[in-house]
């Protein structure tokens, strides 16, 4: 007969281990694991285990119209976020949004850190933008910050998903602010790289400008912003683009330069008009006098417009007292100049004038030979000092 010796344990022992397996941690705050035992038309009963018990109400499931037994089934396990400690009979209060909401902030910010491009739902309006849903939380969408959407015809809107870009973020204030602009001006954005390709340079196209700086205005062409540089709005030299133009203002512009890779656009006011450089090439010779208004001064001369878009420079050289010359008493800004077209090159937009007596190029020859050999003399005269020395 084989004798086999019963196993002996601790009682003890077996006692904390039932107990350490069975316990859960309920306070508020916590995030644990359930089991719906129990489902009625406005909330369900789930197991959390250690014996316990929770109630889901329905507004902690949704925020939609949807009855519990419409998104639950007996037996589901969740992840619950508990609201509230047991109370008198041993029940939690559970949330399934808050557990939701908690994963939602954290892509959320992932986003942000990453600077992504999001596409969220339009789910109402509010006196100053759009909320939108993302990730299972609430954002705000100032209307300084939508392109080409209107928010009078929101009802048309709802339910629909806008391309976003999160600009500032705070989950402790329940915080989330959203751009629709900034999303369509980034370069990365697929909206931008869509509306590129549909475009040609030298295409005519039709925007409107969304804002003014300092170099140059950005204008909506089929809901991206193209760049309308300063130089390119117009032939006449200007200070900043809000002496010929206005924010939100229609514009008929030429593409003249599209970069695929960056998903850039630069575009032209200008160059829809006449250039006036081909207009007056004929119209201008060396030795004419012309008269011109004086537009900016510098250290090296003045800026003369001898006509629309036609800029000529008066070199300080060209001027009675040449490097003594003081050009703001002599001919301030705005004063009418009457000079002498010594240099006209329409090829190169050059136009260079004189106060001097216009010398013609076969006497200007002879005087630069003279001048060259009377700084050779200087020269030899130098050395010879030098040496003697």
């Amino acid at each position: 007969m084989t004798i086999t010796k019963k196993k002996e344990f601790d009682v003890d022992q077996q006692n904390d281990l039932d107990y350490e397996s069975t316990f859960v941690n309920l306070e508020q705050g916590k995030v644990v694991k359930g089991v719906v035992v129990k489902i009625d038309q406005n909330e369900a009963l789930v197991d959390v285990g250690g014996k316990s018990e929770g109630i889901l109400p329905l507004k902690e499931l949704t925020n939609t119209n949807a009855s519990m037994k419409d998104l639950l089934e007996l037996g589901q396990e969740l992840e619950l976020y508990i609201l509230k400690e047991p109370n008198e009979d041993g029940q939690v209060t559970l949330s399934r949004r808050r557990v939701e909401q908690a994963k939602g902030w954290t892509a959320a910010q992932e986003d942000f850190e990453q600077g992504r491009i999001v596409k969220a739902k339009i789910i109402d309006t509010v006196k100053s933008g759009l909320l939108v849903e993302l990730h299972k939380i609430r954002g705000f969408v100032p209307s300084s910050q939508l392109r080409n959407i209107n928010v009078d015809n929101i009802s048309e809107l709802e339910g629909t998903e806008i391309p976003l870009k999160i600009i500032e973020i705070n989950q402790k204030k329940n915080k989330l602010i959203l751009s629709h602009r900034k999303a369509l001006e980034d370069e990365k954005s697929p909206i931008r790289a869509e509306v590129v390709s549909s475009l040609e340079e030298g295409s005519i196209i039709t925007g409107k400008i969304v804002r003014l700086v300092e170099f140059g205005a950005f204008v909506d062409v089929g809901g991206i912003d193209g760049l309308l540089p300063i130089s390119e709005i117009s032939w006449k030299r200007i200070a900043h683009p809000n002496e010929v133009l206005r924010a939100g203002e229609e514009v008929t512009v030429k593409v003249f330069k599209i970069d695929r890779e960056l998903n850039r656009v630069s575009l032209s006011l200008k160059r829809m008009q006449e250039d006036p450089w081909e207009a007056i090439k004929d119209s201008f010779h060396k030795g004419d006098k012309i008269k011109g208004i004086v537009t900016k001064l510098t250290n090296f001369g003045a800026f003369i417009e001898v006509c629309e878009g036609i800029e000529a420079l008066l070199p300080i050289a060209e001027m009675p007292d040449g490097e003594n010359t003081n050009l703001d008493k002599l001919m301030p800004i705005g004063t009418e100049v009457e000079a002498t077209i010594k240099k006209f090159e329409p090829e190169e937009r050059k136009i260079s004038l004189t106060l001097k007596e216009y010398v013609p190029d076969e006497e200007e020859e002879e005087v630069k030979v003279e001048n060259l050999q009377e700084e050779e003399k200087i020269e030899d005269n130098t050395q010879q000092e030098e040496k003697s020395n």
